[in-house]
């Protein structure tokens, strides 16, 4: 990593990906800012003292390509982070299937055409970051399906990995954060916490050298615990989480 890196950041202009922002800029990184909402952009880049702006909708495969043409005319980036989501919990029997398809849409292809476009601007052996969630560790009641997105995410961050030794792939894994999306929550979120601390929590994962980063270890080492168990055991286990959410 270069002394003032450069750092493209998908997904901006809310929540974690705004904090994370923040952060960066009180390091002194060179940032890039990314997400559909311009004028979120133009407020958060004055905010933090300045930034490039390229809006874009991960969606939009034409809109990634232009922006990425656009950055790498101005020189290499040292680090993507991709944070783009969305998210509308229910039960599978009740999601509207029209919303259904934009949020795989969104968080499944868009992840997917930002692994594809994005490492055409990295510098070489440079970074790129792609956001599951513990949601995609397994099934739970009320997920989908942004559950079923975020697990195909997770395979195609260590597919990719596998694939591109040239680059220094990562997955972020985070939990319950207190965000406009989960605001749409009508249940107890265990573990709950600030944007703030997880921009924290992915900053320094992405400082290290682990593949992962998961957050926060109270409640991802119990949902990964839940995961190796054998379907016997771990179906029990939510379905019993299902019988609770009709109480």
């Amino acid at each position: 990593m270069t002394e003032t890196p450069r750092i493209w950041i998908i997904g901006a202009s809310d929540g974690i990906g705004r904090e994370l922002a923040r952060q960066y800029a009180q390091e002194g990184a060179r940032l890039i800012l990314s997400a559909r909402r311009m004028a979120a952009l133009e407020e958060l880049a004055t905010r933090i003292g300045g930034a490039e702006i390229r809006p874009l909708d991960v969606a939009d495969r034409a809109s990634i390509e232009e922006a990425a043409r656009a950055i790498a005319a101005t020189g290499p980036v040292d680090r993507i982070v991709h944070l783009a989501a969305l998210y509308d919990p229910g039960r599978i029997a009740d999601l509207d299937p029209d919303k259904a398809a934009q949020i795989i849409t969104v968080n499944l292809t868009g992840s997917f055409h930002i692994a594809q476009i994005g490492p055409r601007v990295l510098r070489a052996g440079g970074q790129i970051a792609l956001c599951g969630s513990v949601a995609g560790y397994i099934g739970l009641p009320q997920g989908q399906i942004y559950s079923a997105t975020k697990a195909g995410v997770i395979n195609l961050a260590e597919s990719l990995r596998a694939e591109r030794a040239d680059l220094d792939v990562r997955l972020i894994c985070p939990g319950f954060v207190e965000t406009r999306l989960t605001e749409k929550n009508d249940f107890k979120m265990p573990a709950l916490i600030k944007p703030e601390e997880a921009a924290t929590a992915i900053r320094k994962g992405l400082a290290g050298r682990r593949f992962e980063i998961h957050f926060p270890h109270r409640l991802t080492r119990s949902l990964k615990l839940v995961r190796a168990l054998p379907y016997a055991l771990s179906m029990r286990l939510t379905r019993r989480l299902s019988r609770e959410d009709d109480t």
